[in-house]
């Protein structure tokens, strides 16, 4: 079924804690919001009028032409004008000019694309902007790219992926409009190149490439390889600044999708970056979620591929590097580390060329998939998995795991040495037949008799010390299904809110504030509406879809009242009881993310958006998860920019959800 675009629609004993008196009646403070900043300038009332007129005019032409895949690439744009005008996102006269020239775009490709006829935008050379629709939200969302004139596309081409760096005020509308005007990978100082497609995707705004703007990259990724013959054995991934920090992050965590890393000046971890002293240290949870971005949790995936980091020498940035470098050595790994003498936060002309000869390496060499020999650790089976290895069951999260596996081909063997696993699979694709294949994993022998057909994958698990084929428990903490709560928005998601107001008036006060800020915020800094349904709209497609995000308690939300039995929180009359301790009703939410007992292939997530607020955003090294699986929110404290309210406790659930 088709929508209309999103962007158009207008200790077991009662716990009992002194607590100030908070009238639910007295509205709770607006936050102010950070990204993009709120000073935009108001644009002339004539202006404004018409360019409101305009967008309005594209809601039946876009669903008209909804089903076509290229759709993107006209709503995108709207909805970057659209947005900048409803938010303030103007910041200079200058600004003005150019919505209308966004529109007259976008008029122009929805014409063709209405018309049936070829989309010359799709035959252009030089700087191309595009658009694609998300799946996490449904979001029309921008991105960019460099198409050299003399760039042979009859054949298959290399790709470079461009993360750009931090840009407060560059939402879509700035992001487009840079795009469009002149190069902007490695400072401008590859504009000349001829021997490959730049592409630059937009990464949410400014989330420092986490979150839904880490799946931003592979989805515009998937969007460009659809209409230009991409090689993917030859693509690389570079970046400058947050660029920089996402070529780090997004590098450690997908080494085998591309043939090489480029880190320019970028953050690499939390506590260092930011000067953090055991006093000022965030309670341990937190602590542990920094894991899940910190590359130095990461280091022996880098030794599967080629590496560059970049620096000015008087780029203060720099010791980022010289983090790295020192942190690679201790797993065998001597960084290559390009610096510019007597420079500070940018590129050079030298230092670019240099590079540009490391670009033409990794191209010549591509991936070398399959791989004989993969190194990997992970504190989270988020990021399980390189190239035929997938690990799919961890003794605990948060604790590091690694493996080291080589594959000898020609005896059709596998070797694995593993810490902290339980279970994994090789999975190599339908080209490889493992059938009668060998698999000696910690020292133990594991051979199959031939069943007499191809055998494309093989699981094993560990219990009590020793490998056996099979596959974990379906029950546990698996790839895509392990949390914390911010999980849930990095893939599809529905926000079920609740059908009448909870009870308790202090609830129901704090519900519809977190409520109408996650609305905000989302739209804000993830730059999409969120999508929402009642819970009595609900069908079997989104259960089986989407990771359902229900807001209130089961009187006030039927949705959580269907499934509640089935959920680690038990409701009593004026109380829950969460991990074995109990919480007056009227002063305490539960917050917590847990598998779907209606699909346990999805999450739902109660009471809760992203956990990173606004007061996080001044840096995107704290744009990082605030929250693990379960929490308890006190309500003698009212939201704020850090926090929901009191967090009166938190935790994870274990391996088994409990």
């Amino acid at each position: 079924m088709k929508s209309r675009p999103s962007f158009f629609l207008p200790a077991s004993a009662l716990l009992i804690a002194f607590t100030p008196l908070i009238f639910a009646d007295e509205p709770i403070a607006p936050i102010a919001r950070v990204l993009p900043p709120e000073n935009g300038l108001p644009l002339p009332a004539e202006l404004a009028r018409t360019l409101g007129e305009r967008i309005a005019t594209f809601t039946d032409r876009i669903w008209e032409v909804d089903q076509n895949r290229h759709v993107g690439d006209v709503a995108a744009l709207v909805k970057a004008v659209d947005f900048a005008l409803k938010h303030g996102e103007f910041y200079s006269e200058k600004e003005f000019p150019l919505a209308a020239e966004l529109l007259d775009l976008a008029d122009e490709r929805i014409k063709a694309l209405a018309e049936g006829d070829e989309l010359p935008w799709l035959k252009d050379r030089g700087l191309v902007i595009r658009g694609y629709r998300s799946s996490i939200d449904d979001s029309y969302q921008p991105f960019a790219l460099e198409i050299p004139e003399s760039l042979d596309l009859s054949k298959p081409v290399p790709l470079l992926v461009w993360l750009h760096g931090r840009g407060d005020k560059t939402t879509d509308l700035h992001f487009l409009n840079q795009c469009r005007k002149k190069s902007q990978a490695f400072g401008g100082f590859y504009k000349d190149q001829n021997e490959a497609i730049v592409l630059h995707p937009f990464g949410r705004h400014c989330v420092g490439w986490k979150h839904a703007g880490e799946i931003d990259v592979f989805e515009a990724i998937a969007a460009v390889m659809t209409d230009y013959p991409i090689d993917p054995d030859r693509v690389v991934l570079a970046g400058f600044s947050m660029g920089g920090a996402g070529a780090w992050h997004l590098g450690a965590h997908y080494r085998d999708r591309f043939c090489g890393v480029h880190a320019g000046a970028g953050f690499a971890e939390t506590k260092e970056y930011n000067k953090l002293t055991p006093d000022r240290y965030p309670p341990q949870y937190e602590q542990t979620l920094w894991q899940i971005y910190d590359v130095p949790s990461y280091l022996k995936n880098f030794l599967n591929g080629p590496l560059l980091a970049y620096s000015g020498a008087k780029d203060k940035q720099k010791a980022t590097a010289d983090l790295m470098e020192r942190e690679l050595a201790k797993v065998g790994h001597s960084l290559r580390h390009v610096v510019a003498p007597e420079t500070e936060h940018k590129y050079t002309p030298e230092a670019v060329a240099e590079i540009r000869t490391w670009l033409g390496e990794c191209w010549k060499n591509g991936r070398g998939l399959p791989a004989e020999t993969i190194r990997w650790q992970t504190p989270t089976l988020r990021y399980g998995a390189y190239d035929w290895l997938h690990l799919t069951g961890l003794e605990s999260h948060w604790k590091s795991a690694k493996v080291e596996a080589k594959w000898d081909r020609k005896k059709s063997a596998f070797t694995l040495s593993t810490e902290g696993l339980t279970a994994l699979e090789i999975s190599p694709g339908p080209k490889h037949d493992l059938a009668g294949a060998t698999v000696t994993i910690d020292g133990q022998a594991i051979t199959a008799k031939p069943p007499g057909f191809a055998v494309n994958s093989l699981s094993f698990v560990r219990r009590e010390g020793s490998w056996s084929w099979g596959s974990p428990d379906r029950s546990s903490k698996r790839p895509g299904l392990q949390g914390p709560i911010d999980d849930a928005f990095m893939s599809r998601f529905l926000v079920v809110p609740p059908d009448q107001a909870p009870a308790s008036p202090r609830v129901a006060r704090w519900v519809d504030f977190e409520l109408d800020h996650f609305r905000s915020r989302w739209r804000a800094l993830m730059r999409g509406d969120l999508p929402e349904k009642a819970a009595d709209e609900l069908d079997a497609d989104d259960l089986r879809e989407a990771n359902l995000i229900l807001w209130g308690d089961p009187e006030s939300n039927p949705m959580i009242a269907e499934i509640a039995s089935k959920l680690p929180v038990v409701w009593k009359e004026d109380s829950f009881v969460l991990r074995g301790t109990a919480y007056p009703r009227d002063a305490h939410v539960p917050v917590l993310i847990f598998p779907n007992p209606l699909n346990p292939g999805r999450y739902i997530v109660l009471n809760s958006g992203l956990t990173f607020r606004e007061g996080h955003d001044k840096t995107n090294s704290l744009q990082n998860p605030k929250l693990p699986d379960w929490a308890v929110i006190g309500l003698d404290r009212d939201p704020d920019a850090f926090a929901p309210g009191r967090v009166a406790a938190a935790g994870f659930f274990d391996e088994q959800w409990k």
